[in-house]
């Protein structure tokens, strides 16, 4: 017969006289004529209780191996729980053990450091917070593309393997088959990149905003959903070296009409995760961060905030806070900064937008005062930057001067600066970093808890 899951049989409307369960043995209690065994798949938060009798003509052998971790598998009889807090339990009228586990099985039922379960990140899964993390990133993910579908927009997949740098900052992974102890080199000596796979130097993507570009310049609007890479030495809680982004971009469209789309996909992912995630959600609030629903009700219930650049200035200097980074007209906002408004000022998300041109990448639209560009982050409590996106440069002349002020070579992005010369038109997008949106749903802490197996500086174990 077909395997059913743990969540179905929880659900299920009435008892079954034969249903087979299949998973892993998170605890097992031993009784004289019997054995209580809670049955885990993954496809839920809780477990099923399996009643083993005695009486079961394989019980001293299998019940014998069945210990936390081992896999099972059972088939019985969904009968009303004689227990609290269940509905439904199984009488097992025979009881297989699949795969077992001894005693050295690192999850046992004790409380478990994030920091050792990193060091397992092949077991993790299997605990109740990064079951429920998982199963959170799982859905969202399909939420993505939900949204994003409902509107109209046409999902792109932008290459991996790149030859622009489209931030300019220049932290990149280079992609390249040539020998690193010997390398061809040129006659002044230099590494002969022609002779590379690619011909030219290539590197991982750190994002896929312009070639999307082109697309929402023929599709309309467009978004990418994929993974990025930043080489940045970077060992905080919010950094990782690959990550995922979802990328709209949508033609005939301003900077204003970029921040509504913000607000209006980071309330529908929330939203979603409520109706679909609930017992995670509410498990990840127990254990994790106990405002975290509080929290995600408050962010649906009213507008984002919206201030420039500017007045965030303004704000965080007349605080009277005293800052690890001091901050005048012309900086980077630093984390402390943006958390400060969005948890302490603003007391919600908030969109910090028209920042000084020095500060953004060449793509950025110059506004009239030529000191500030349409950008615009998206800060959120307990996280600070979730979104950041722009307004892009249509105008020719503008975008040449903005690649010659950033030292950029016109000819190696000459398709991008063709879509200014054959039919250019206003068009806005974003970023959103996936994991840091998880960190947000969830409550979770540190990137390198929402993403099965984290590339940090260091570390790519798994």
């Amino acid at each position: 017969m077909s395997r059913t899951l743990v969540k179905d049989a929880l659900n299920a409307a009435g008892p079954q006289d034969s249903i087979l369960l299949q998973g892993w043995v998170r605890t097992r209690r031993d009784a004289k004529a019997f054995s209580f065994i809670e049955l885990n798949d993954g496809s839920c938060l809780k477990g099923i209780q399996v009643i083993a009798n005695a009486t079961l003509p394989n019980y001293p052998t299998e019940i014998a191996k069945a210990h936390t971790g081992a896999s099972i598998s059972v088939l019985g009889k969904l009968v009303p729980s004689q227990g609290q807090g269940q509905q439904w339990e199984v009488v097992a009228d025979s009881l297989t053990v699949v795969g077992e586990a001894d005693a050295t099985y690192p999850l046992q039922k004790k409380g478990h450091t994030l920091e050792f379960l990193r060091e397992i990140a092949h077991l993790r899964p299997r605990s109740n917070l990064f079951g429920a993390v998982f199963r959170v990133r799982s859905r969202l993910a399909y939420a993505i593309h939900q949204f994003f579908q409902h509107k109209g927009f046409a999902y792109v997949h932008t290459p991996i393997i790149t030859a622009s740098d489209c931030e300019g900052a220049g932290e990149l992974f280079r992609v390249t088959t040539l020998d690193p102890s010997h390398p061809p080199t040129t006659e002044a000596g230099d590494v002969d990149f022609k002779k590379d796979f690619f011909a030219k130097k290539a590197y991982l993507t750190v994002s896929g905003q312009l070639e999307a570009e082109t697309f929402a310049c023929a599709l309309s609007n467009v978004y990418t959903f994929g993974p990025t890479f930043r080489a940045e030495n970077s060992n905080t809680s919010r950094h990782a070296a690959e990550f995922w982004m979802i990328e709209p971009e949508m033609a005939f469209c301003n900077l204003e009409g970029d921040m509504d789309l913000a607000e209006e996909f980071v309330k529908y992912l929330i939203r979603d995760a409520q109706e679909h995630c609930a017992a995670d959600l509410e498990f990840c609030s127990k254990f994790v961060d106990k405002e975290l629903l509080t929290r995600l009700d408050f962010v649906l219930q009213r507008p984002f905030q919206r201030c420039s650049y500017t007045e965030a200035i303004e704000i965080i200097n007349k605080s009277g806070k005293t800052w690890e980074h001091p901050v005048q007209w012309g900086d980077n906002l630093q984390s402390e900064h943006e958390r400060f408004l969005a948890e302490e000022h603003f007391k919600c998300p908030v969109t910090v937008y028209n920042y000084p041109r020095t500060l953004k990448p060449f793509y950025m639209r110059v506004n009239d005062d030529g000191k500030t560009v349409c950008a615009m982050d998206l800060l959120v409590p307990g996280i600070g930057e979730i979104i950041g996106g722009s307004q892009r440069e249509e105008r020719l002349e503008v975008l040449r001067e903005n690649m010659a002020h950033h030292k950029l070579n016109e000819k190696d992005y000459w398709w991008y600066v063709d879509l200014r010369r054959y039919g250019t038109v206003p068009h806005a997008g974003f970023g959103l970093g996936f994991e840091r949106m998880l960190m947000f749903v969830t409550g979770v802490g540190n990137i390198r808890d929402v993403i099965p197996f984290a590339r940090t500086p260091g570390t790519a174990e798994f």
